[in-house]
């Protein structure tokens, strides 16, 4: 019964690759911010609906002031700001350095759980940790990338990529805070109206409605929008909260960052991209130190 956690964030990690490679498909063939809007909304429907069906209600009105202001709060700051920069930082300096840098992410939630949430790891589990941790930066760090081209904004990639990372890992926190022993889908719901509403602001200051009249029209992309935000804003965000129900934040975002190694058998199926020896060396240890985490 300990294991819990652990279990549904190895499925969150499984979540974030789908949705990654779905998104991506779709993003080459309408663009990331019609993806990322349109994905939100589906997210919300998907969420409404599973909702509606096990509780009665397509939006959690049972939530306490607490639950939504905590939560509300989350989905601003770890799902609007965290993404919009993440995104931005995709495009100034590249997936593998931004990736390197978001890997930050379960060091900055445990240090942040430590002080606010009173959250102790064992040296047990900050071995294993440290060898998940390695083991993806060691895949990142030996990843091709002969054919992308120099990156001219890369001071302002990696700034924002740090305040991607912050932006998370401060929106796990807060929706610890919100959530306690709340529905995690209902919890993942109201984060998302909160993603919604400023997805949809950011939306008409950029005046980009004509590129999601476009995506929709464009059926494929909106079969891999609809996968992705399936496996993504629906389930993956919602296990993501379910697991922090049961273990500790570090712990769980750690898992569920393999999903950087989980990526590399579909890049060679979908992809035809060739795996090598440090890609296999960085993978054994990433999940040396998973398996730390389960056993002890």
């Amino acid at each position: 019964m300990n294991l819990i956690g652990e279990f549904i964030s190895l499925g969150t990690a499984l979540c974030w690759t789908l949705t990654v490679i779905s998104f991506e498909k779709a993003g080459k063939d309408v663009g990331s911010i019609s993806v990322n809007y349109l994905r939100i909304i589906f997210g919300f429907l998907f969420l409404g609906l599973f909702l509606w069906i096990t509780r009665g209600s397509f939006i959690p009105i049972d939530a306490s002031y607490h639950s939504w202001t905590w939560l509300l709060a989350s989905g601003i700051i770890g799902l609007v700001i965290g993404d919009l920069f993440l995104f931005q930082a995709f495009l100034d300096v590249g997936g593998r350095i931004s990736l390197v840098i978001m890997s930050m992410v379960p060091v900055l939630t445990s240090i942040m759980s430590f002080i606010f949430l009173d959250e102790v790891l064992s040296l047990i589990d900050i071995l294993g940790m440290i060898l998940t941790l390695g083991g993806i930066l060691f895949v990142l760090y030996y990843k091709r990338q002969n054919k992308q081209p120099s990156h001219p904004h890369i001071v302002r990639g990696i700034l924002f990529a740090l305040i991607g990372a912050f932006a998370q890992a401060i929106g796990l926190i807060f929706s610890k805070v919100g959530m306690g022993d709340f529905n995690a889908f209902a919890a993942t719901q109201i984060r998302i109206i909160a993603a919604l509403i400023g997805f949809t602001l950011f939306m008409f200051f950029k005046s980009n409605w004509k590129n999601v009249r476009f995506a929709v029209t464009k059926k494929r992309a909106m079969i891999y929008i609809l996968i992705g935000s399936f496996f993504g804003p629906f389930l993956g965000v919602s296990t993501s909260l379910l697991a922090i129900q049961y273990t500790q934040i570090g712990i769980a975002t750690t898992i569920a960052q393999t999903n950087v190694l989980m990526i590399i058998p579909f890049s060679v199926l979908m992809f035809n991209e060739k795996i090598n020896m440090q890609e296999i060396i960085g993978t054994i240890i990433a999940f040396s130190g998973v398996a730390l985490l389960f056993l002890f």
